[in-house]
């Protein structure tokens, strides 16, 4: 009885209720998340690494492997957090622990310390996305520079191609790794739309639906990473949202 009573209060956001892209992004906003690390030593005390959402009726967050820390990084006061927004100007931060990670995919499910999230995201069916289906990203870009705000931006699945990951040191060459770089690539959504350092993790939704059918995971820069600033792209990655499928699947530690 405890558990219906505290999942009642629950939204999770379904193509019932979405009625557009203004009224997907203002019901969307309170569970796109900030990722990041906290410490009372620190200044500031909360340091941005990304963006995250959350899934399984307000119990989970996904968000890029790539964006946390390494462990051996941490300080022993240091831990992993989210913000959850509470309006404008307004956040809850809340501690994580990591629940499930798919390396070769840069992917990693976090479970939420305390009460649910009171908005859990729908996530779309396994299927992939047509190349030429209207999307929008949500996230947080350029981090706290300009102060937190969530920012949308629209484009289109540019193509469905296959990728390999790069991993970002020989020490996180797992062998499911090696395995996946054995069998050859994955398929990712190259998408025609602009992100920016502070997108990735985020949630990519299918305008017609509202529905989550990826995760932000790069941007194709002509350069160095300040590029991604001064002159974009406009081509970002995305991955298919059956990955994170696979890591709910996954039985917890």
């Amino acid at each position: 009885m405890h558990r219906r009573a505290a999942l009642a209060g629950l939204l999770c956001l379904s193509p019932a209720l979405h009625a557009g892209l203004p009224e997907l992004i203002a019901s969307a906003k309170p569970a796109v998340v900030l990722v990041g690390t906290y410490a009372e030593t620190d200044s500031p005390r909360f340091t941005f690494r990304g963006t995250g959402f959350v899934v399984n009726e307000g119990r989970s967050i996904v968000t890029n492997a790539h964006v946390l820390p390494d462990p051996s990084s941490l300080a022993s006061e240091r831990r992993v957090v989210v913000q959850l927004w509470r309006g404008p100007g307004r956040w809850e931060m809340r501690e994580v622990q990591n629940q499930a990670l798919a390396r070769v995919h840069d992917l990693v499910l976090l479970a939420l310390q305390g009460a649910p999230a009171p908005v859990s995201l729908r996530l779309a069916g396994e299927s992939l996305m047509r190349e030429g289906a209207e999307v929008a990203l949500m996230g947080f870009p350029i981090g706290g520079v300009l102060g937190f705000a969530h920012v949308t931006h629209r484009g289109v699945v540019a193509s469905v191609t296959g990728i390999v990951l790069p991993q970002a040191s020989a020490q996180t060459l797992s062998p499911a790794a090696v395995r996946q770089l054995r069998e050859g690539s994955f398929d990712i959504y190259q998408l025609d739309a602009v992100a920016y350092p502070g997108n990735s993790g985020g949630p990519l939704f299918d305008v017609a639906t509202g529905e989550v059918i990826g995760v932000v995971n790069m941007v194709l820069t002509k350069g160095t990473r300040e590029s991604a600033l001064s002159a974009p792209t406009g081509i970002t990655y995305a991955l298919p949202i059956r990955h994170v499928h696979a890591l709910l699947r996954q039985p917890p530690p």
